[in-house]
């Protein structure tokens, strides 16, 4: 019932992928939200962030931000983190995933995505044919329109845990 929202991987943040495992297996290509998936909503790029991306570089892997929001927020996080990027993506429509592909030279195969919300970042990137990486927000303090969502996302938390983990919950 739930399945087209269930991400591939669920993990407690993005700074705990290990991406050079994923080089290994194939992926050449990251799309990544920004907000609550790389820094808090809202925030500027800092040291971590720039450290991560850089790392990324290091190991080959290409990367491109992947966000709903305008290009005022979306251009100064990239241009600090060195990153192709959509605005304005209109998640969860796949246009855009595909887009971000498109930048980076990737195909679904060897692409995969990184966010932190179920109803947009997920379900898109799934839509698109996408790995997708489902991790946990990094501060709780959120607009009200996903704070709304971040309820019905428990639900759904719910019965994909319950089915990755049979007999825990």
């Amino acid at each position: 019932m739930f399945e087209c929202f269930y991400p591939d991987e669920y993990l407690d943040s993005t700074y705990d992928i290990d991406f050079q495992e994923l080089y290994r297996q194939g992926y050449r290509g990251v799309l990544f939200d920004i907000d609550n998936t790389l820094v808090p909503h809202g925030a500027p790029a800092d040291a971590r962030a720039k450290e991560f991306f850089a790392g990324l570089r290091e190991i080959g892997m290409d990367y491109c931000l992947i966000s709903n929001n305008k290009l005022p927020r979306v251009k100064p996080f990239a241009d600090e983190v060195q990153a192709k990027f959509v605005e304005d993506a209109h998640k969860p429509s796949p246009k855009n995933y595909l887009r971000g592909m498109e930048l980076m030279g990737c195909e679904r195969a060897d692409c995969l995505f990184v966010g932190d919300q179920l109803f947009t970042d997920i379900w898109g990137a799934k839509k698109a044919g996408l790995h997708t990486i489902l991790v946990k927000p990094i501060h709780p303090k959120e607009e009200i329109q996903i704070v709304l969502k971040r309820r019905l996302e428990k639900i759904v938390l719910y019965f994909y845990l319950r089915r990755e983990n049979p007999g825990i919950l």
